[in-house]
This record gives structure tokens, sequence and C-alpha cells, in this order.
């Protein structure tokens, strides 16, 4: 399945935890330092320097190298979501429609701000040449003061994945299932004992 980014609230509605997408468009980077600051922004009634209303956040912290006046990407594979849950949560609160992107799902905090209106996109670690490929210009760069891999990258993206939908505007995430699962099994086996 084909998602463009920015977002559209029709097209996330669509989705489901599982689907897996190829994503398309612009996506921004965001780890902690970057969205903490956006928060602080957003907090203080200012506009930050992305639109986040439609925006897909990347958890990830690329490494660049700048060639004349462009930069190039040289790996962008993603970040852990988890450790920004408590962040997410807020800044969720100040937008309409979002995409979050990482590895390792989010909280239920989070599974529970998204819904009707976010979706969290996995993609996997270890993968971050092969994100890069599917780089094709970075847009801009803001608050290089916070250094390269916590900057806010505005990325060009083509066929960006494969994503996989983990948790979606309805309220469902493929983590908290196959938890479930997990431990359903558990005491299945530790039953039998």
């Amino acid at each position: 399945m084909e998602l463009r980014a920015p977002l559209r609230k029709e097209d996330v509605l669509k989705l489901r935890a599982g689907d897996v997408i190829y994503l398309s468009g612009e996506v921004i980077t965001a780890r902690d330092r970057a969205n903490h600051r956006l928060l602080e922004v957003l907090r203080r009634g200012e506009r930050p320097p992305v639109e986040l209303n439609g925006a897909v956040i990347y958890h990830c912290g690329p490494v660049a190298k700048r060639e004349g006046d462009k930069w190039r990407i040289l790996a962008a594979g993603p970040t852990t979501s988890a450790r920004l849950n408590e962040v997410t949560e807020k800044l969720l609160e100040h937008v309409e429609i979002i995409g979050l992107m990482g590895k390792g799902g989010m909280s239920s905090g989070v599974q529970e701000k998204l819904r009707g209106k976010g979706i969290y996109l996995a993609y996997p670690g270890g993968a971050s040449t092969l994100a890069s490929e599917r780089i094709l210009e970075v847009k801009d760069v803001y608050w290089e003061d916070l250094g390269m891999p916590e900057a806010i990258w505005v990325l060009r993206i083509e066929r960006f994945g494969p994503l996989v939908v983990g948790i979606d505007a309805h309220g469902r995430s493929i983590y908290e299932e196959v938890e479930r699962e997990v431990r359903k099994n558990l005491e299945r086996i530790i039953g039998r004992r």
C-alpha cells in the first residue's frame, strides 16, 4: 500500500495495525532533544520551524555529509521510539493529524493519544543504509545547534519502507497484541509443569 506525506486524515483512518505500507513525500526527523524543543516552542505559543499537522516525525538521528551547498544522508536508521513516550504524549496534544515512525513501538499512552488522529509506523532497526537509499533530498535542516543527529532534518523520500502500521488510529497496537499472545502462551506453558 502506498501512503503520501504530509498525511491526510482520511488516509490515516483507512489504515489498520499490521498493514504494510511504502511512504513517499516529506518526513521530518526528531530525536530526544528536538522533540523537547518542539514541545517548548509549542507551549510558548510559537510556531515551530516545521509544520507538525499532517507531518510524519521519524525518530531518527541521520548521519549526513555536506557536498557543496547540499547535504547527502549516508545513514538514516530508526532510533528506539519508546524513549520518547513522555514527550510524544504531550506533543500529540498540539496536533490534529500526525504520523510517527521509528522502531520498537510506543506506550499505551501514546497509543491512546493517536486514536482518531495518528499512526505509528515501524521500520526495522539495522537497515540505516537501506533507508538512506530511499531519501531523495534534504530539503532543510533546523536547530543544527543540537548537533547532527538531534537536529530536525526535512527529507524528501520515495517508497520508503516497508513500514508496518504498528499502532493505528483506531486504538489497535500490534505490540499489545503480541504481548497478550506471549503472556497467554507463557501461562499455558508454565501451567503444564
